[in-house]
């Protein structure tokens, strides 16, 4: 890394600088893999090993750390490590002589009117005395909201004169796009948004595949990007509108009474239908359920209802239909003219049959059988299936002895699943003995007061972990179990953070400094 940063005495500009340094941060910055935090181990070890290198290079490197580092710790320690070598008389490279901090100056949106990515060009401008030139530049990302709002691409340019130009003359001359000025307040939402969401991916997926790198030139650019998307000014909590279970529940009655759904002649089905179609405009898709296009079609189809929904039959069936009723009434809030309808419209004929053939069943996909699965997802909430099975893992075992009895959505039966989890002793209800010959009798001895205490905290946990409440609880298991903790380990941990705190912000707190 020193070796390297020795290129970085013969620029002019800290703009050249800051890029090359991004550069040698995304050749080993990245996610937790199998435990190891890189991040940590090579950062904090590459900021000492400059400190004693104590030569130009290692403070054009500590100088730009300084800048670009991506935690508040790595900056500050690169600072001070910096103020140190000036101090003993290291002499900074020219780019480093003056402030040359950048600050935030326009933003604006290059989109097509689908919406399916936002470019999202921010531009800045260093504050520096030694040169005037070249101190505009801007930076260029590339959203694709149908991976889940991440980072596809970005680059850097310092012909912005030219750049906005380009895009303005391109917007002009096709109907099917636009380009328009943005607030750098919302600017930071959707650049931050993206930010970590592109994290959350790298991390799943390294972690499933530890040979996975993403794209080289967004991994050159990481930390640029952040410590750009830091100096843009925040948005006031509220502004960016949120998406509240009665706001939805207007969107989708709008809808049901509007002329585009009159053929439709389940109202039930198409009303629970509306309301996955909204969930994922909200959640998935930055707010925007009236978005509509062929692609964001195709993704919600095949991708997001088959990991997220289990639908009944004849909400399979009725799918299609009501995703094309909503095509139809949201296109004309979005502006879109009467052939991309017709082309989204198209798309959804397209994807139905793939859809109708493909749509997962949960059962076979996750090894349970479909009486297990009914039980643990009463309410058909896919997402909560992971958690409920770490909750309850022995519901399998329980099956065909007593349903009633072993229910994991009543009181009684989450204490006899646990009970079963905890002593290997079942806490079968009176009514239910004899009646299956595989149910022994439940133990003869009464739990002393210690057990009884243990088992009342675990089915605490394990409501929490029923419900999601709070969502920090589940992303703390995670964390843990990547560790490589047993279960039994992780629980262990839970119930004393649980054990510790009565407050909620105080437990929240604790959860995420596991």
């Amino acid at each position: 890394m020193l070796r390297t940063s020795r290129a970085l005495l013969a620029m002019r500009h800290a703009l050249d600088a800051e890029l090359v340094v991004s550069e040698l941060l995304g050749s080993w910055q990245g996610p937790r893999v199998h435990g190891i935090d890189a991040n940590r181990l090579i950062g904090e070890g590459l900021l000492d090993y400059a400190r004693r290198d104590a030569t130009p290079a290692a403070l054009a490197l500590l100088t730009g750390v300084a800048s670009l580092g991506a935690s508040h710790r790595h900056r500050m320690k690169a600072g001070r490590g910096a103020r140190e070598l000036v101090e003993r008389g290291i002499a900074r490279p020219r780019w480093a002589s003056s402030p040359n901090t950048a600050r935030p100056v326009e933003a604006y949106v290059s989109r097509s009117r689908f919406g399916d990515t936002d470019e999202l060009v921010c531009t800045y401008r260093y504050e520096r005395d030694y040169d005037a030139e070249d101190t505009e530049h801007a930076l260029i990302t590339v959203i694709d909201h149908n991976s889940g709002g991440i980072l596809r691409d970005a680059w850097v340019s310092t012909k912005v004169d030219r750049l906005l130009r380009h895009c303005t003359e391109e917007a002009d001359a096709n109907p099917m796009a636009s380009f328009a000025p943005l607030s750098l307040e919302r600017a930071h939402t959707l650049l931050n948004a993206a930010i970590e969401r592109t994290d959350r991916l790298v991390a799943a997926t390294a972690e499933e595949d530890p040979g996975y790198e993403p794209g080289r030139a967004l991994t050159s650019l990481l930390a640029f990007i952040r410590a750009r998307a830091r100096v843009l000014p925040r948005e006031e909590p509220g502004r960016a509108g949120s998406w509240r279970r009665d706001r939805r529940a207007t969107l989708a009655a709008r809808f049901l009474a509007s002329d585009a759904a009159a053929d439709l002649s389940d109202s039930y089905a198409a009303g629970r239908c509306a309301e996955h179609i909204i969930d994922y405009g909200c959640d998935a898709d930055f707010g925007r359920p009236l978005r509509v296009s062929p692609r964001k079609v195709e993704t919600f189809m095949l991708e997001w209802l088959p990991r997220r929904v289990v639908l009944l039959p004849e909400e399979q069936e009725a799918m299609p239909h009501v995703l094309a009723a909503w095509i139809r009434w949201a296109g004309p809030f979005q502006g879109l003219p009467e052939i991309a309808l017709h082309a989204t419209v198209d798309a959804v004929w397209e994807a139905t049959a793939v859809f109708t053939e493909s749509y997962w069943d949960p059962s076979s996909t996750f090894g349970l059988r479909r009486e297990v699965l009914n039980r643990l997802l009463p309410d058909g909430d896919l997402s909560a299936l992971p958690r409920r099975m770490f909750a309850f893992p022995l519901v399998d075992v329980t099956t065909g002895l007593d349903e009633d009895g072993f229910d994991p959505t009543t009181a009684a039966g989450r204490r006899a699943l646990l009970r079963l989890d905890h002593f290997d002793a079942y806490d079968v209800p009176p009514r239910t003995r004899g009646r299956h010959s595989a149910v022994p009798e439940p133990a003869e001895e009464i739990l002393d007061p210690v057990d009884e205490e243990a088992l009342a905290a675990h089915e605490r946990l394990a409501e929490r972990l029923w419900k999601g409440d709070p969502p920090n609880l589940w992303r703390a298991v995670q964390r843990l179990l990547d560790r490589g903790h047993t279960r039994s380990a992780v629980l262990e941990t839970l119930l004393g953070v649980l054990g510790d705190t009565e407050d909620e912000s105080a437990l929240i707190k604790g959860l995420d400094e596991l």
